[in-house]
């Protein structure tokens, strides 16, 4: 009989390669979120806002259409791959995927939610308590599948990363005049800033408190230059909406504020905050410097209205080369922009934890 291997050589031959990643400095991502960070979650649920058809995802691998709402990977795919884990971020209900796949990385993040529950109930997408809730049964499938000490270790040097926000403004405050609405209880868009500043907080407090401690906090973009909110500002001739790009930036400055607040109270807390808004912009003002030049519409379909369904699959308007565009459809950025925002984020926020 041939030489027998010590227990530890067989053990480390057969163990999975995620397991040895716990020792990585950032052994997984874990995201919460919207439709920026959805990798398909919505697909598994009762609702309209769902990408899960051509043609987004043409450019994704495979030509598959996942569920994110692009041409291709999102963000948080991008940011997993820099910090050397896989190069997509699978979806907590893809059903395709199981806790071995998760480990490394997972998204609870639902398109069209944001931190108000009243902006889930507007498109019955997953608010963000159950994004929550569904990440309490991942720790404890993790620990099944690790063992309790190694899980806990993979979840304390995980990176926790939230963006959200968007939707709470466009999709519910400023689309709901009605009595009860969230414009009638706060006539003042800044309570309405404050009081989801309040919802951030508790939440982060409560991710706090079941084991996470690098945490990023998303900001907004300039949510006045999206495609959509240009064409339906007439008069204005179709310029970004000015108004909307100052709450953006004013509520950013709370986020921002947050975390400070936060990492002086919670011991042990790395908080950081992730403000894709000047990187964004950036590529607005200036398309060129990134081999763009399409900012006001979009790709899919005329690129002036079109998300979700509207962007049909065989629609005549949809461009050929998503890469000269900012904006896939009229709410979301093109894979090559989402790739840039990522870039900028992981160079100038999360290299601290690399």
């Amino acid at each position: 009989m041939g030489k027998r291997l010590p227990v530890s050589i067989l053990f480390l031959a057969l163990a999975p390669l995620l397991i040895i990643a716990v020792h990585a400095k950032v052994p997984a991502v874990i995201v919460f979120g919207d439709s920026s960070v959805d990798a398909g979650n919505n697909n598994f649920i009762p609702t309209v806002a769902r990408s899960n058809f051509q043609p987004y995802g043409r450019d994704f691998s495979g030509g598959k259409a996942t569920g994110r709402f692009s041409n291709g990977r999102i963000a948080t795919d991008f940011i997993s791959e820099a910090f050397g884990l896989r190069p997509t971020i699978p979806a907590y209900l893809d059903p395709a995927y199981n806790i071995s796949d998760f480990a490394v990385g997972v998204t609870f993040a639902s398109a069209g939610t944001g931190y108000d529950n009243a902006t889930s109930d507007v498109l019955s997408v997953i608010p963000l308590w159950k994004e929550l809730d569904y990440y309490k049964e991942y720790q404890t499938k993790l620990r099944s599948f690790l063992g309790r000490p190694q899980a806990d270790q993979l979840l304390s040097e995980a990176l926790y990363m939230t963006s959200m926000g968007t939707n709470d403004f466009l999709e519910n405050y400023y689309a709901n005049n009605m009595p009860g609405g969230r414009a009638s209880q706060f006539p003042d868009v800044g309570a309405y800033q404050n009081f989801l500043a309040g919802i951030a907080e508790g939440f982060l407090r409560q991710l706090y408190g079941l084991g996470a401690r690098k945490i990023s906090l998303g900001g907004l973009p300039p949510m006045g230059c999206m495609p959509l909110e240009r064409t339906t500002n007439m008069m204005g001739q179709r310029a970004c909406v000015d108004s909307y790009n100052v709450v953006a930036a004013d509520f950013n400055g709370k986020m921002n504020n947050l975390t400070e607040k936060l990492n002086a109270e919670l011991h042990g807390a790395q908080i950081v905050f992730s403000n894709p808004y000047f990187a964004l912009m950036g590529i607005i003002r200036h398309p060129s410097l990134y081999g763009m030049s399409v900012t006001s519409t979009a790709c899919c379909a005329t690129g002036m209205f079109e998300m979700g369904y509207a962007c049909a699959r065989r629609s005549m308007f949809t461009c050929s080369n998503a890469d000269e565009f900012v904006f896939w459809d009229a709410f979301h950025p093109t894979e090559k922009t989402n790739e840039i925002i990522a870039k900028y984020v992981v160079q100038n926020v999360l290299q601290k934890f690399m």
